[in-house]
């Protein structure tokens, strides 16, 4: 399972089921505890990385990541809020976190009110946790209980280890790569969040296959990557919201065609919606309701793979049952 979890660069996990049933649609026979005990026995960690969201990572890539994404996502961070909130001392708020969460872990809430009581904005909070190596810690951010909003520091919840940036970025291009590969640098900059003129000199120093795309464009993958045949089946698959595969990174792959780009993305459903594809593109949306898949299809499903398309859904149904 932790090697599934490196194989796909992480799961993005606002909302924690998302990682369970996005393990559930990558592996036979996942079991929803294995995740949860992995999180306890901290062989999976939670905390913020990739484009400043929730991810669970290995143990290994968490370091690795933190290290490639921490430079960008503080800068990320002082653009967008130095019109509302001007310079924040970010190292006093830092100080009166780590004081607190050296006695163990902490509440969200209750980091809030020790920065509101220092006479710091509630944004700071935001802005903290890009400073200061938090991860969540369970059992919040679970199936469980869903709310992932107990924090601990990371040097005391996993041994830390030191990487440069470079290698740091090396690693995040391989995994982007090991998921989504061949791919140009900007989509592989747009999932990690890391400008991609960083990405770019990493790149030329990495033994990489060279390819180019229908319109020119330049793609890197690795070098012994699969490449299958454009016919190559693909099963039906249900995925979870928030799942990295539709996101703007993955644009090209045409996995969400784009007349059903609207369904999935909106002013509603900024984060994307459950959803089912059917030969590798996405054919509709899905909920559990009542111990049911209810299915929304944007088209009719075709009769060669309704069946498929329900059994699938009685198998999703099973996973969400106690």
């Amino acid at each position: 399972m932790v090697a599934t979890i490196e194989r796909i660069g992480g799961l993005q996990t606002q909302y924690a089921p998302s990682g369970y049933i996005g393990l559930w649609s990558r592996m036979r026979e996942f079991r929803r505890d294995s995740l949860t005990e992995a999180l306890h026995q901290r062989r999976v960690i939670q905390g913020t990385l990739l484009r400043s969201t929730i991810h669970m990572v290995s143990a290994r890539d968490y370091w690795l990541f933190l290290a490639a994404v921490r430079q960008p996502r503080q800068d990320w961070w002082r653009r967008v809020t130095r019109h509302q909130i001007g310079e924040v001392d970010m190292a006093a708020a830092v100080r009166a976190l780590r004081e607190q969460l050296a006695n163990g872990p902490r509440r969200a809430d209750d980091l809030r009110a020790i920065l509101s009581d220092r006479g710091l904005p509630s944004l700071a909070f935001g802005g903290v946790a890009l400073w200061l190596d938090m991860v969540r810690v369970p059992p919040s951010g679970t199936w469980e209980q869903r709310r992932a909003d107990l924090y601990g520091l990371a040097e005391a919840w996993i041994q830390p280890a030191e990487h440069s940036e470079s290698t740091a970025l090396e690693h995040v291009i391989r995994r982007y790569l090991g998921a989504f590969g061949p791919a140009s640098v900007r989509e592989i900059a747009d999932w990690a969040g890391i400008p991609h003129a960083k990405l770019v000199p990493v790149l030329a120093t990495m033994s990489l296959r060279r390819f180019r795309d229908e319109k020119g464009k330049d793609l890197v993958d690795l070098p012994r990557a699969p490449l299958p045949d454009a016919n190559t089946p693909a099963p039906v698959r249900f995925l979870p919201t928030w799942d990295a595969t539709l996101l703007v990174h993955a644009r090209r792959t045409q996995i969400l065609p784009e007349q059903f780009r609207r369904l999935v993305f909106n002013t509603k459903t900024p984060h994307s919606v459950p959803r089912f594809l059917i030969d590798g593109a996405v054919a509709g949306t899905w909920r559990e309701q009542g111990g049911r898949i209810e299915l929304k299809p944007f088209e009719p499903i075709p009769k060669s793979v309704r069946r498929e398309v329900d059994d699938e859904a009685q198998r999703l149904a099973a996973f969400f049952r106690p």
